[in-house]
């Protein structure tokens, strides 16, 4: 009994060596970098990458560049709550009230309350949300858990196929291993013919996080309470809690967050004076210097 304790024990050790010299060899890899990435590419960062990638440095030094050069340009931590209200006036996406069980960040998505047509600026809110999420996690929580209440969605109402691609793409390749879980609640039938398409975009691993459930199947009923405590899911996801969004009210605490956020990446008060003015020094876009690949 002892030896095979011991036995496990010494390989969580091997495993936890081997982790921490590829995350070394993944950060002299892509050297050097401006202060702001830098920021970004922390140890546990560098750990979902290679997560990601099945623990193999070249890919995972692919994925990662190829994440810092969409940051540099779409400047997720610069996205200012009032750029993107409009897109939030129906609470078709928000930051729950509530944890799950394991204390981790939900999402609701509501697709049925779509209320504008630009495509663009609808990313920029679920990126706006997904780094939402993020700086709200707890200490020990790197993950968040998407509810989809597909309540009033339709095919006229649904994104293009493209746009939910580039959802996807987005989520997958610069926010790998930052979903425990998608929620897809009560789906529609029609739903099945836009998922038979979109599902071919999903890489393996997001592709099992995607959870389908109905209220009136018992497995899905048994998965929801592994995942919430009742008493705090709403009733629109099987739960006992009244959900209410009050767009005033959420408004403010983002513009809370909003200062959080230019507090953690450092840019203080730059951005929250008027939320314009973005021509000062810190916000410069710094070049990124990528090591070469090695030959």
């Amino acid at each position: 009994m002892f030896s095979r304790w011991s036995h496990s024990h010494h390989s969580q050790e091997n495993d936890s060596l081997q982790h921490e010299s590829k995350v070394k060899e993944l950060r002299a890899a892509v050297r050097p970098l401006s202060d702001r990435l830098l920021k970004y590419c922390t140890d546990a960062c560098l750990m979902r990458y290679l997560e990601a990638r099945n623990w193999n440095v070249d890919k995972s030094k692919k994925m990662l560049e190829e994440t810092l050069k969409w940051r540099s340009t779409y400047k997720p931590e610069e996205i200012r709550w009032h750029e993107i209200a409009i897109e939030g006036e129906t609470g078709k996406v928000y930051r729950a009230n509530f944890h799950d069980r394991d204390g981790r960040t939900v999402l609701i998505l509501r697709p049925g309350k779509q209320n504008t047509t630009s495509l663009d600026n609808q990313l920029r809110h679920l990126v706006y949300m997904i780094e939402n999420a993020i700086l709200n996690l707890p200490e020990d929580q790197e993950q968040m858990v998407w509810l989809i209440d597909f309540t009033g969605w339709s095919l006229s109402t649904s994104v293009p196929i493209k746009s939910a691609c580039d959802t996807i793409n987005v989520l997958q390749n610069h926010y790998p291993e930052r979903l425990a879980m998608a929620v897809l609640y009560n789906p529609p039938r029609i739903f099945e013919a836009f998922w038979k398409i979109v599902k071919y975009f999903l890489d393996a691993k997001t592709f099992q996080k995607v959870k389908f459930v109905y209220p009136k199947n018992k497995e899905s009923v048994e998965l929801m309470r592994s995942y919430f405590d009742e008493e705090n899911l709403p009733t629109d996801f099987g739960g006992k809690a009244i959900l209410e969004y009050n767009h005033e009210e959420f408004s403010k605490q983002m513009v809370q967050d909003d200062i959080k956020s230019a507090t953690l990446w450092g840019f203080d008060n730059k951005l929250q004076s008027t939320g314009t003015d973005q021509s000062g020094p810190e916000i410069t876009p710094e070049p990124i210097c990528l090591a070469p690949a090695a030959s």
